[in-house]
C-alpha cells in the first residue's frame, strides 16, 4: 500500500520534563505576583510587572495544552493551522506545540463479521454468502483526510466517545466495501462443480484461493481509506432457500450415480476374476450361455441394494 503518512519531525519534548517545568514556572509566577503586591514600588513599575506576570501566567496556561499521551497501537495526527505536519506513533508521554490540532486514531486490529447476503453466482444461481475479516488502519493520513470520518460523531461527546464514533464510521465504510467485494467475488465463480461443466475453481471447493482473491479485492477497495485487511475468509456459503431443496436433490443424484459407477466397476472386476479363476483351475467348464447366466446372477447379487436371497440350483449347470 502506497502511504502518504509522514513521521512527526518537529519539536517533541519529554512530557515528564515539561510537566515539572510547568509546575516550577507556575510557582515562580505566583511567587512573583506575591512579591509585586507586597513590594513598595512606584505605580508605573507595579503596573508593568503585573502585566508581565499576567502574560507569563497566560503562557503557562497555554503550555498545559501541549501534552500528548499515546498508548500502544495508537497514533496522533498533528495539524498546524490546517497543514498536516506528521504522525506520532511512539508510545509514551510527550509535549508538543500546544497550537497543534491533534487527532487520535487507534491502530489496533478489528474484526468484522459480515452477515450472509443474497447474491448470484457465475451461473446466475441465487446463493447466500457471508464473510469475516480482520482489518486495521495502516495509513493515518488517508484515514484522516481522504474519507469522511466525522459523519458518525460530534466533538461534544468527549474524547473517548468521539474516538469510538470515528472508528464506527470506519467500520461502516469497511462494511459497505466488503459487501461490494463479496458480491464481485461471488459473481466470478460457480457455487459448485457439476459433471459436464468446465469449472476448475468454485466457491465451494476454492477454499484458500477464494479467500486470497477476496482479500485482494478488499485491499484494493479499502486502500483509499488507509485501511489494510489482514485476513478475509468466507464463513458462510449455501444456496438460497428458494432453490436449496432442488440443488440438494441434484447433489444427491450426482452422488448416487457416482457411487453406482464405482459399484458396477468393482462388480465387473469381481465377475471377471471369478470366471478367470474357474477357467484357469479347471474347476468347471462353462459354455457361453452358462457364463452369461452366471455373470447376470453375480451382477445382480453384487449391484443390488437389497440383500440377495440365494437359490440352490442342483441340476441346471449339468443337464
Amino acid at each position: 500500500m502506497k502511504t502518504k503518512e509522514e513521521k512527526f519531525k518537529n519539536v517533541k519534548l519529554s512530557g515528564i520534563g515539561m510537566l515539572m517545568f510547568n509546575f516550577l514556572f507556575l510557582i515562580a509566577i505566583v511567587a512573583a505576583f506575591v512579591w509585586i503586591v507586597a513590594a513598595n514600588i512606584s505605580t508605573t513599575l507595579f503596573t508593568g510587572l503585573i502585566i508581565t506576570d499576567v502574560v507569563l501566567f497566560i503562557v503557562n496556561t497555554i503550555f498545559w495544552g501541549g501534552f500528548v499521551h499515546i498508548e500502544p497501537n495508537e497514533a496522533q495526527v498533528l495539524i498546524f493551522f490546517g497543514k498536516y505536519d506528521g504522525t506520532i506513533k511512539e508510545n509514551g508521554f510527550f509535549w508538543v506545540n500546544p497550537f497543534y490540532t491533534r487527532k487520535k486514531i487507534t491502530l489496533r486490529a478489528r474484526n468484522l463479521d459480515v452477515e450472509p447476503i443474497k447474491v448470484n453466482d457465475k451461473k446466475g444461481n441465487p446463493i447466500m454468502i457471508g464473510q469475516v475479516l480482520v482489518w486495521r488502519i495502516a495509513d493515518t493520513y488517508k484515514a484522516s483526510f481522504d474519507i469522511d470520518n466525522k459523519s458518525m460523531g460530534t466533538t461534544n461527546l468527549g474524547t473517548v466517545n468521539f474516538l469510538n464514533s470515528k472508528m464506527k464510521s470506519y467500520e461502516n465504510f469497511v462494511k459497505v466495501q466488503s459487501d461490494s467485494a463479496l458480491r464481485y467475488v461471488a459473481g466470478m465463480f460457480a457455487y459448485d462443480y457439476f459433471e459436464n461443466e468446465d469449472e476448475k475453481l468454485t466457491l465451494r471447493s476454492g477454499g484458500e484461493e477464494i479467500n486470497e482473491i477476496l482479500e485482494k479485492q478488499l485491499n484494493e477497495r479499502l486502500s483509499i481509506a488507509g485501511i489494510e485487511v489482514l485476513e478475509a475468509r468466507v464463513n458462510y456459503l449455501a444456496y438460497a432457500p428458494e432453490i436449496a431443496a432442488v440443488m440438494l436433490r441434484r447433489q444427491q443424484a450426482d452422488a448416487i450415480i457416482s457411487a453406482r459407477e464405482k459399484i458396477v466397476d468393482g462388480a465387473v472386476g469381481m465377475v471377471k476374476h471369478a470366471l478367470g479363476k474357474l477357467s484357469d483351475e479347471g474347476i468347471i467348464e462353462l459354455d457361453d450361455e452358462k457364463k452369461a447366466a452366471m455373470v447376470s446372477n453375480l451382477l445382480v447379487v453384487l449391484c443390488s441394494d437389497e440383500r440377495a436371497q440365494p437359490i440352490v440350483n442342483t441340476g441346471t449347470l449339468y443337464n
